[in-house]
């Protein structure tokens, strides 16, 4: 059966050795899993989910008893007083967007305390000049880098003692950054040293790629708001569109009326018969993220075996869904890339090529089989092309599959596609 799929027999070796090595890993996943899938099954059956929540709105949206209890939904299983959970949201730098045009008033600053946030951001914040930026609102950003991939603690009190800080950002994953992505643990401590400083400060969290990766969520831990896609983990890869954002009622609500309108906030948006793949895609997004993360091991242990650096280690504890790999050159990393579009179930006889990307300052190549365009919680990698050739890998809807198509593309980048 490899041997028809394109995969050597001196490949399928390999996957057999590493596999073995890992299993214990996959053990402590699959038992993660089963935690998660009890928060939100608790969830589903507290709320008296049903039928008649699958139901569709459309213009205004008015009454839509679906939307707002999957709302009530979201809200619990992350643990928040309140949801936002829309189709209306084109991506999750849309809902960050938003939130961020939400708290934050013309002379407020925002902080970033892990550096520089991901690159479709560098518009919205105005670090890249735009008329519409936050900068051009005269809202002030600063940042504050990590250390030794953990927080500059010592820094951010000072920063924080001395004021005029309206909202500090945490931006959970690494996003195309070199830094390694935050873990619960470090994202805990400096959530409770910020809070003994000023308890005022708004702390958001960027949540993307990290729903369901470890056991507790950032509204947990003390976070006021979060942000996150359907497109990622919690849609669990049957959601088409869509992004939540979850936390504290009142910034939820001032979050509702900047995505609508001031006076209608929550009480619109229809659902345009979205509502039973949210539900099902949240159902199943535990199982996806557990595959997702097995994948990622799978990936970083089998890759460290052909000497390629990468990160996290494959039994290192993880904060997010992506995996690294260094490649240290264009061709292995194209080559990766494109092996992993070919060992998808959709368009694999297409060949991705690095692109002028909107929103992006380097080219980018972006491999992605997906059901849904641009759904990173099914099996897709990417990368900007620029030195050290970094391929920042993630999702799958099953193990069975992502395992598959990480072979094709090892197959391919070894071999260039021949056995």
């Amino acid at each position: 059966m490899y041997d028809n799929f394109g995969i050597s027999k001196d490949i399928e070796k390999l996957a057999i050795e590493t596999e073995e090595e890992i299993k214990e890993m996959l053990k402590i996943i699959e038992n993660r899993c089963t935690v998660n899938s009890l928060k939100v099954l608790c969830a589903f059956q507290n709320n008296n989910i049903s039928d008649m929540h699958f139901g569709s709105t459309t213009g205004y949206g008015y009454n839509d008893i679906g939307r707002d209890t999957i709302e009530k939904v979201f809200a619990e299983v992350l643990k928040a007083e309140d949801s936002l959970v829309r189709t209306q949201f084109i991506s999750g730098t849309h809902a960050i967007t938003v939130c961020l045009f939400a708290c934050l008033r013309p002379g407020d600053t925002m902080l970033s305390i892990c550096g520089k946030p991901y690159d479709t951001l560098d518009s919205v914040i105005g670090i890249d000049e735009n008329p519409s930026s936050l900068k051009s609102y005269n809202i002030k950003y600063e940042q504050i880098d990590l250390v030794n991939n953990d927080f500059d603690i010592p820094k951010i009190v000072d920063r924080v003692k001395k004021g005029n800080i309206k909202l500090i950002e945490i931006q959970r994953s690494r996003g195309y950054a070199l830094r390694e992505s935050l873990t619960i643990d470090k994202i805990e401590k400096v959530i409770k040293t910020i809070k003994e400083v000023n308890k005022e400060v708004i702390i958001m969290v960027d949540n993307c790629y990290g729903e369901f990766v470890d056991e507790k969520e950032p509204i947990e831990l003390g976070a006021d708001i979060m942000v996150g896609s359907l497109i990622k983990n919690l849609g669990g890869g049957l959601a088409p569109n869509g992004a939540y954002i979850a936390g504290r009622a009142d910034l939820v609500n001032l979050a509702s009326e900047r995505l609508t309108s001031p006076g209608q906030g929550k009480e619109v948006g229809p659902t345009l018969g979205i509502n039973k793949n949210i539900l099902q895609g949240l159902y199943f997004a535990p199982s996806v993220v557990a595959s997702s993360l097995k994948t990622a091991i799978f990936t970083s242990k089998i890759l460290e075996k052909l000497g390629y650096k990468v990160q996290p280690k494959w039994d290192e504890r993880r904060a997010d869904i992506v995996q690294t790999i260094e490649f240290g050159n264009e061709d292995d990393l194209i080559k990766y890339c494109q092996g992993i579009q070919a060992g998808s179930a959709i368009d694999s006889n297409s060949v991705p090529m690095p692109w002028d990307m909107p929103g992006y300052n380097d080219k980018v190549i972006m491999a992605a089989g997906a059901f849904t365009m641009g759904s990173s919680i099914e099996l897709s990698c990417d990368a900007p092309i620029r030195p050290p050739y970094i391929a920042f890998q993630q999702g799958a809807l099953t193990y069975e599959y992502g395992k598959l198509g990480v072979l094709r593309a090892i197959q391919n980048m070894l071999y260039k596609g021949k056995k």
